[in-house]
């Protein structure tokens, strides 16, 4: 009998199998369906000059602190480092920085959804410097020596919008291929007219441009417009002597056009390092700047991208209990073996026991069968009425059970009972052969 052959060789046949079958689904549970995270992460930032790239170095030491290595990829700008997430230029990033405006009023509507907002983190005012006496409006820009950007730039898509909305490109400009420090150095020593660049106020190329001879920082007629019509920007006040220690930079209040700054993911990153990513920006930005309060960054609000559950979850509630708890890769383990190991090894140690339990009581309902037709022979024998055919009919039943039992891989534990019921059977064929002869 099949069932008692499995019960009498459990353990070989019935619980190594499950323990086997348990550990191969913790096995590919765990690789392809909730892998662990990567240990090295991408960051693409900006140019060392910039102010993208600080911040870089910042969440490496963030990131380091908590076992994993973030690699800060230098860059041409926002434009590039879309173009690293979205897997169109190399090398692939994992993060990345953008500028507000670059995926206005949809980039990746053409595209898919391939990258994810983890936070807004900044506040980044546009620049424009100029030699020129007198210039206040982008239409003066026409036919000077202007530095609009790097190519691969935020700066360079934002100067080009702006340029649009007064009817100009780039051709009715002499437009220059200089940008960050070479462009602020040419524009000290002449050899350009204007440069406009997106950067935050601590960057080294403002201070610069702030104090050079010569260089005033240009106050736009129509900022109100531009922001009417290009929504990702907005206006803020930047006050007489902000930007200086001794008070005189700018010599008076200023209007100026700024724009947000985001932490932008690749749409598969690892859930786990999104949230991650997202506490280090909270860490990183939390604090006040020129033109934001305290805790106002990172946010997000008004997200030009997809933005990521993962992150909105970290932003309101903070990580998840297991991660505050454990370091970063104790916790990743942690969770998978709640999610995946003890599950599986529950149902696992539940199968084990029930497969033998059901085998033991098929075996043993089997022998109770046998013990019920004997019973019903011998009932039957008590009776007047049994003939001659009867008492063939249950010498054939009597040697039924005999052959079956002989084919019966009886359990150890069973045996007793096993040699009863061949005891029992024995009387019961004496009692016929007594009655009614052989």
């Amino acid at each position: 009998m099949a069932a008692a052959q499995l019960y009498q060789r459990n353990w070989v046949l019935i619980r190594l199998p499950i323990a086997a079958l348990a550990v191969s689904l913790m096995v590919l549970l765990w690789s392809r369906w909730l892998p662990m995270p990567p240990s090295e992460i991408t960051l693409s930032a900006g140019r060392p000059d910039g102010v993208y790239y600080p911040y870089a170095q910042r969440y490496a030491s963030k990131f380091a602190e908590r076992g994993l290595t973030l690699r800060v990829l230098e860059s041409d700008g926002a434009v590039q480092n879309l173009a690293r997430l979205r897997g169109t230029a190399a090398p692939r990033a994992d993060l990345a920085f953008i500028q507000g405006g670059i995926g206005y009023p949809g980039v990746l509507r053409e595209t898919g959804d391939r990258v994810l907002t983890l936070a807004r983190v900044d506040i980044e005012p546009l620049w424009i410097f100029s030699r020129v006496p007198g210039l206040d409006s982008l239409q003066q820009l026409q036919g000077l020596r202007v530095s609009l950007g790097g190519r691969g730039s935020g700066t360079r898509r934002l100067a080009e919008a702006l340029l649009e909305q007064v009817r100009l490109t780039p051709k009715d400009l002499q437009d220059s291929a200089l940008a960050g420090v070479v462009a602020a150095q040419a524009l000290r020593q002449g050899t350009l007219d204007a440069m406009v660049l997106v950067s935050a106020p601590q960057s080294p190329v403002i201070s610069t441009l702030l104090h050079a001879p010569g260089v005033h920082l240009v106050q736009l007629r129509s900022s109100a417009a531009l922001t009417e019509r290009l929504p990702y920007l907005a206006t803020r006040l930047l006050p007489q002597g902000a930007l200086d220690p001794a008070g005189v930079v700018p010599a008076r209040d200023a209007t100026v056009l700024v724009t947000t700054s985001s932490l932008v993911a690749r749409a598969d990153l690892d859930p786990a390092v999104q949230r991650l990513a997202t506490e280090v920006a909270r860490e990183v930005h939390g604090g006040g700047g020129l033109f934001h309060r305290a805790g106002e960054f990172p946010s997000m609000r008004s997200i030009e991208y997809p933005g990521s559950a993962e992150a909105r979850r970290t932003l309101a509630h903070g990580l998840p209990w297991l991660e505050q708890q454990l370091p970063f890769w104790w916790a990743q383990v942690a969770w998978r073996l709640l999610v995946i190991c003890l599950p599986v090894a529950l149902a696992a140690f539940w199968l084990a026991r029930i497969v033998p339990a059901y085998l033991r009581w098929l075996v043993e309902s089997r022998v109770a069968r046998w013990y019920g037709e004997l019973m019903y022979i011998e009932d039957d024998l008590k009776k007047d009425t049994v003939t001659g055919l009867d008492v063939t009919r249950y010498r054939a039943r009597l040697d039924d059970i005999e052959k079956r039992m002989t084919t019966f891989v009886t359990p150890a534990y069973l045996m007793p009972r096993w040699f009863t019921l061949r005891k029992h059977i024995e009387f019961v064929r004496a009692s016929l052969y007594r009655q009614w002869g052989r």
